[in-house]
């Protein structure tokens, strides 16, 4: 990238230019080749980050001991008649 237009409202305002990378020129076989890569190491990491939540949700789905599953199965808000799950909050105002 040696050359990077700065616009403001829809106006060009400069062009910034790196005198290093001026008079350079990439082929388009060089860039397909850089975005391949680039698609494998995202590839990989995804696979590695999946394989890793895969591995934790395993971890803790056995920790759970299984009376949880009963209590939460439920729905956790009150039927008609039947108390409250969670006390009712009330706001005071400081003056």
């Amino acid at each position: 990238m040696a050359e990077i237009r700065v616009f403001y409202q829809d106006h060009l305002v400069c062009r910034a230019i790196c005198q290093e990378l001026a008079g350079s020129t990439i082929s388009l076989k060089e860039i397909e080749k850089a975005r391949s890569e680039r698609r494998k190491q995202v590839r990989a990491g995804l696979s590695t980050r999946t394989a890793v939540v895969e591995h934790f949700i395993a971890v803790h789905q056995e920790e759970a001991p299984p009376h949880l599953d009963d209590q939460f199965s439920h729905k956790p808000f009150a039927t008609p008649g039947s108390p409250e799950p969670y006390p009712q909050l009330t706001f005071i105002k400081i003056s």
